[in-house]
């Protein structure tokens, strides 16, 4: 009996230890240590009116092991104020490739965006919402796929019966910080998603300016020219997995000669968060 009650203290005193331990690690994440802060907060009257209600959103906010520690609304989050103390929200950024051609879906951001406007990226970049229970949502990155879904269909009208959320292939996550201009930014952990689908592209003009299929030679060249801005998550995927990625989508087609992005299962670890910043 006496060593029956020494186990059961030695199994009491270790997961004492290591609830303290990792309690001491959450104390000190800047994340959440930010999430708790008194923030900054801005007047949006003289934003384009569509862009500041959607500012209204809250986004999940995450640690830097994107653990989910509470929600804010998509305007706190990205002032720079607030990111300067640490302040962390999930992401995705999906990027759709024609199945026929192995051509990526660019889009143009429009003008009336508050951050990052008019410049290149990925097909969609947005957030998974707290206002959504279906997005929050972590196992098998269910929440992600259908904020990706939904998303699609918000910015580029593609109808959702064309991006089922099954059909998307996650293939990791990063940690990354990027200033917009003085008062904007991003930090974000992002989930890297590629769908191969034949999208039937409608764009809210309000959300994009302009969009088109490019090949990896036609985007290294846009890359190259100067007249052209890109979001800097997006230079920071391509600069360190995109190309790599694409290169492999391309190697894996089908006997039918279309490209599947569900071939891509497996060729990168989706189990930890990658740090960019």
């Amino acid at each position: 009996m006496l060593k029956v009650h020494r186990f059961t203290h030695l199994l009491f005193t270790r997961k004492l230890c290591f609830r303290s331990y990792f309690a001491q690690r959450t104390m000190s994440s800047p994340a959440v240590l930010a999430a708790r802060a008194a923030l900054a907060s801005i007047d949006l009257t003289n934003y384009d009116p569509e862009q500041s209600r959607l500012m209204d959103e809250k986004c999940i906010l995450v640690d830097e092991q994107d653990n989910a520690i509470g929600a804010m609304d998509k305007k706190t989050c990205h002032l720079m104020e607030n990111i300067d103390k640490g302040l962390l929200h999930r992401a995705f950024s999906a990027f759709v490739f024609r199945p026929s051609d192995g051509k990526l879906l660019l889009q143009q951001r429009a003008s009336e965006k508050i951050t990052f406007p008019d410049m290149w990226t990925n097909t969609c970049c947005s957030h998974p919402l707290d206002d959504f229970e279906e997005e929050k949502i972590e196992q098998g990155q269910l929440g992600v796929r259908s904020a990706a879904s939904r998303k699609l269909e918000h910015e580029l009208g593609i109808p959702k019966s064309q991006t089922p959320i099954d059909e998307f292939q996650y293939l990791t996550k990063i940690h990354y910080l990027a200033p917009s201009n003085g008062m904007w930014g991003e930090h974000e952990v992002d989930y890297i998603l590629f769908l191969t689908a034949d999208v039937t592209v409608t764009p809210n003009k309000n959300e994009i300016r302009d969009h088109k299929y490019v090949d990896k030679a036609e985007l290294q060249a846009m890359f190259d020219d100067s007249s052209n801005s890109f979001t800097p998550w997006f230079k920071l995927i391509a600069r360190d997995f995109l190309f790599g990625w694409w290169d492999i989508l391309l190697e894996r087609r089908g006997f039918d000669g279309r490209v599947y992005a569900k071939t891509l299962t497996g060729v990168a670890d989706g189990s930890k968060v990658v740090k960019m910043v």
